[in-house]
């Protein structure tokens, strides 16, 4: 099977990772494999090292034209962003190659026109059932759920070892989240958790890997609740999973999440999960880690303080999550559960 994955985004968040994972199944299992990508942006820059044809773009209007003059020639259009699924939906009315397309955000969709590119979209996945019940109340069927995936990698402990002794927190407990500093990730009530956790104890780091347009307005937080000694901005790092290897505990505080794959990274690495239960943190962590109610900042950092304290708790916790996570989310299920789809949507 030919395929064509589309991906025009600038960033190097979730969704382009799992595009880049999406990729590396589809090679192992012997499938042509093709990428549209926006040129020198981090995803085209990793994607360089698979040695696939890679077609790049500057705009979503360039993606088009590319797309009504070449996707003919590809069995299926994999559409990895709302960006991707609509260019290629715009294309479709010069090609008659189907579009699959990965929906990785819980925000609730809206208007005539969302709708009109959805039913023109020739099968839906939803990474979690919460996107999949969003979806669904639209108005939509055709939803297949197909978590992201997972995939383990040999860490860098120095890399981490490096900024324990450089700033001298060799007596710390690390509590880390990997989010950026967005709206749907609720930073401020993460910055309000550490401020609760403070006043349970002090033997502790808080690092924040991430960055966002509420980086002030997070900084102003930090300031205002005096937690600064605590709090740690860490900005955006490349092959951020090296430092999981220093982390006790893990918080997510989102108040909108679709799946939350750095979660499935904690459990990968064995490191005990506290979470919200939005969207699909809750069917992710509930039984794998504690889940606590959206912007409940006081029963977080209880939890936190609760894993800190109860070693037997943090075993039993990280050894089922690590389970699950082995058996849900490898690569080469969910590889199967795409081809599957593929196959199915390219029949019909």
């Amino acid at each position: 099977m030919k395929i064509l994955q589309v991906n025009t985004e600038k960033t190097w968040r979730g969704g382009e990772r799992q595009t880049l994972y999406n990729i590396q199944g589809f090679l192992q299992q012997g499938h042509e494999v093709e990428l549209l990508c926006r040129e020198n942006f981090p995803l085209h820059q990793k994607a360089k090292e698979l040695d696939i044809p890679i077609h790049t773009v500057n705009n979503g209007l360039q993606a088009i034209l590319y797309l009504i003059k070449h996707a003919c020639y590809a069995d299926v259009i994999h559409a990895q962003t709302s960006s991707a699924q609509m260019y290629s939906v715009i294309s479709s009315l010069f090609h008659k190659t189907k579009v699959v397309y990965t929906r990785r955000v819980d925000f609730v969709p809206k208007g005539f026109f969302t709708k009109l590119k959805y039913t023109r979209t020739h099968k839906l996945v939803a990474i979690s059932s919460a996107i999949k019940t969003i979806l669904e109340n639209f108005g939509l069927k055709n939803i297949t759920v197909i978590p992201d995936i997972a995939c383990a990698k040999k860490l860098n402990d120095e890399r981490a070892k490096k900024l324990i002794h450089f700033r001298g927190w060799h007596n710390k407990k690390i509590i880390a989240s990997v989010a950026a500093l967005v709206p749907h990730k609720d930073p401020l009530t993460m910055v309000q958790t550490i401020y609760h956790l403070s006043q349970m104890r002090d033997d502790f780091m808080f690092l924040h890997f991430g960055e966002g347009n509420l980086q002030h307005e997070v900084e102003k937080e930090i300031a205002h609740l005096n937690v600064s000694r605590l709090y740690h901005l860490m900005g955006h790092i490349d092959d951020v999973e090296d430092f999981f290897s220093i982390f006790d505990v893990f918080v997510m505080s989102s108040q909108e999440e679709g799946l939350g794959s750095s979660v499935l990274d904690a459990f990968l690495y064995k490191v005990p999960v506290v979470s919200t239960n939005a969207g699909g943190l809750k069917e992710v962590v509930e039984g794998n880690g504690l889940v606590c109610d959206v912007k409940d900042a006081k029963t977080l950092a209880l939890s936190i303080n609760e894993l800190l304290n109860d070693a037997v708790l943090r075993k039993d916790i990280t050894a089922a999550a690590y389970e699950n996570v082995i058996s849900k989310y490898s690569l080469q299920t969910i590889t199967k559960q795409y081809e599957e789809v593929f196959n199915l949507t390219c029949q019909t």
